[in-house]
């Protein structure tokens, strides 16, 4: 009986074996995949702090005085000092231009970012609320995470595996064929996303429009870990 060799391909293209290379038996290759939901329980708030005055220094006051309004009022929302970054102090001259395009100094600016993580995501919107009220101006990001994030990785991988398996088994009986034992596996992709996403907010002026203040929901309400895994299995053909 002459040698029959077959491979199935689901959903890759045989680039993603090309350092693992394919058995000269009988042999079926495959794409498992799998997702798994969860709940976002940390939030990343990324804040950029922008001051222009007149001189330097009183750039730079007025953007000290609003970043320790801040980092005065963490505790309020059980911050914890590790949960801060802040970046180094910037100063720069503002530049306009007249009529004839001459450059025009008028005034400093001063910024400063500072990224905080909030463990208690229930408190999102009165944190946003109390950072607009001490001129924390610009709201630059959101990014919602989960503190089980490898845990829920690894549960996705068991069912991708799983998934892979399943598969192979059931083209291998279509095909009068049985599954035999593993060759390779290449884990080829794995990767989180949000069912949501948030607009950069920024707030001019010395008002804060109470639009901004009023109750909102900013939570996305799910995190999906996804992870493919390609699996080359042997074949035992009677």
């Amino acid at each position: 009986m002459k040698p029959i060799y077959f491979s199935l391909i689901y959903l890759c293209t045989m680039s993603v074996y090309a350092n693992s290379p394919l058995p000269d038996n009988r042999h079926v290759s495959i794409q498992g995949s799998a997702t798994v939901e969860a709940k976002p329980d940390l939030a990343d708030i990324s804040f950029e702090v922008e001051v222009m005055k007149s001189t330097t220094l009183a750039a730079k006051q007025e953007l000290d005085k609003r970043v320790n309004a801040l980092l005065e009022g963490l505790n309020t929302f059980d911050i914890q000092d590790e949960h801060v970054s802040a970046s180094s102090l910037l100063t720069e001259p503002h530049i306009i231009y007249d009529d004839e395009d001459n450059p025009i100094e008028s005034g400093y600016i001063a910024t400063r970012s500072i990224i905080i993580t909030l463990t208690d995501i229930d408190k999102l919107n009165d944190f946003l609320n109390f950072a607009l009220s001490v001129k924390i101006d610009t709201i630059e990001d959101i990014k919602f995470r989960s503190s089980k994030s490898s845990q829920y990785r690894q549960k996705a991988t068991m069912r991708a595996v799983r998934n892979a398996r399943n598969k192979a088994n059931m083209y291998a009986e279509a095909f009068g064929a049985k599954l035999g034992q593993i060759y390779s596996i290449d884990p080829s992709a794995h990767g989180s996303r949000y069912q949501y996403g948030i607009e950069r907010i920024e707030v001019t002026g010395s008002q804060i429009d109470s639009a901004y203040l009023s109750t909102g929901r900013y939570l996305q309400a799910t995190i999906t870990f996804s992870v493919s895994v390609n699996a080359v299995f042997d074949l035992e053909v009677e």
